[in-house]
């Protein structure tokens, strides 16, 4: 009844995006601590003060910022987030990201950090990065250490770009899921951008979509009952009900609760405590699948992108779940792929992006098929700029990209390789937020 509760009539849809950001030294290349006066936390209280965000405390640290319409939050390992307005066009998603970045430009320029429009941090090594000192993040980073190789890696080196999208009612809710959740290895060889980690190619076009099939098996990665034709609303709170638990907030305070399923909380309570609707409505923010269902759909497969990117990803999946002949037409696409093709394209996508290869086919002539589909899909919601334009302009880049057959990185690897001779300020000069910021 919860996720239900999410449903919306076809007139409220909205596209929210969320955006995060590694932030390094500009002269080191390594990645920038979140405490001191040339940290993370001085970028947040110099937000607050010169653009009137409300500083969120934790423990009397500076971790979040409220605005009218978006958040700024704070990943692990200091990665910048901005969950951004829910909005009616990409348009008004690109005049968001152009105001966001250039309030984090201007406060961030005098302290020596710059941003990269990259995937994962592409000098430091995990341990040599500062915990954010959040209390959520105490309890949820040693439990990663227990499920997984990889969690700690994904919590403090990685960073992606987000979509969410509205559903109407249980049949279109499912409907979306599903066609999204099959073109995950798509989207994720399209926007496979964290190929150097560490100083060094690290082997994968994706690394950070590799890390998270290392984290946690049991909330994150593709959900196979998604693909069964009668699979209901129902079949993902099921699941969700036997995932283990983080914790519960009471009084303020997060509780621990890693040793127990919500289901078994449901049933017999936890240290005194019983279970609420908050309850679930946190717990529902703790499960990482590929494509992630609370009151509404989050598309979570791609890498964080340079500027011109950023917005390509919301407009890609807008394009195909919000016309119902594109939605149609996505999952035909991959509706008839077996369970063990999907895994097998899905971690193929994460070493080779594009240059995969699926029944012959390459992933880069399947990649351009969706972006025909979403570029239609655009084409009929009709959604123009002050110019005249349509949200197909989003695509541009991705488009050019597919066409030859590149991710960004598939780029970066060669010139990291190549042009730049592995030297950490030439991947800064070229993968650096700059003012002014051109999308």
């Amino acid at each position: 009844a919860y996720i239900r509760g999410g449903a919306k009539p076809r007139a409220e849809w909205r596209v929210g995006t969320e955006y995060e950001k590694v932030g390094v030294g500009r002269d080191s290349g390594a990645a920038a601590p979140f405490s001191g006066s040339q940290g993370i936390e001085r970028v947040l209280q110099r937000l607050a003060e010169q653009y009137g965000w409300t500083p969120k405390l934790d423990r009397g640290r500076i971790v979040a910022l409220y605005g009218r319409q978006a958040n700024i939050t704070v990943e692990p390992g200091g990665q910048l987030e901005l969950s951004g307005e829910q909005c009616e066009s990409i348009h008004c998603a690109h005049s968001e990201l152009l105001e966001h970045m250039r309030e984090i430009l201007t406060v961030s320029e005098g302290l020596g950090i710059v941003f990269l429009g990259l995937g994962i941090q592409p000098l430091s090594a995990v341990d040599e990065i500062e915990w954010v000192p959040k209390r959520r993040y105490e309890i949820m980073g040693p439990y990663m250490q227990r499920v997984g190789r990889l969690g700690q890696r994904m919590m403090k080196q990685t960073a992606t770009v987000q979509a969410n999208f509205d559903f109407g009612d249980d049949r279109d809710a499912i409907h979306k899921l599903r066609a999204a959740m099959g073109l995950v290895p798509l989207v994720s060889a399209m926007f496979a951008n964290s190929s150097v980690s560490e100083g060094r190619l690290n082997g994968f076009m994706t690394l950070r979509g590799h890390i998270w099939t290392d984290t946690d098996a049991a909330r994150s990665g593709m959900l196979p009952f998604v693909f069964n034709p009668d699979c209901g609303i129902e079949d993902y709170v099921e699941y969700a009900l036997d995932v283990p638990m983080y914790f519960i907030i009471r009084g303020g305070e997060y509780v621990e609760a890693t040793s127990i399923t919500f289901r078994e909380f449901m049933q017999h309570g936890y240290r005194g405590e019983r279970a609420t609707l908050d309850d679930w409505a946190l717990h529902l923010t703790t499960l990482f699948p590929e494509v992630r269902l609370k009151r509404y759909i989050e598309v979570r497969s791609a890498d964080s992108q340079p500027p011109e990117m950023m917005l390509a990803l919301p407009a890609l999946m807008k394009g195909v779940l919000y016309e119902p002949d594109s939605l149609d037409a996505a999952w035909d696409l991959t509706r008839r792929w077996t369970w063990e093709e999907r895994v097998e394209l899905y971690h193929a996508a994460h070493r080779h992006g594009l240059k995969a290869k699926f029944r012959g086919i390459g992933l880069d002539d399947l990649a351009r098929e969706v972006i025909t589909i979403a570029a239609s899909g655009l084409a009929r919601q009709r959604q123009l700029n002050a110019n005249g334009e349509d949200e197909r302009i989003y695509l541009d880049r991705l488009e050019e990209l597919v066409r030859h057959g590149k991710s960004q990185g598939r780029l970066l690897a060669e010139r990291w390789a190549g042009e730049w001779h592995q030297d950490i300020q030439k991947l800064i000069a070229h993968t650096s937020y700059r003012l002014p910021i051109a999308a």
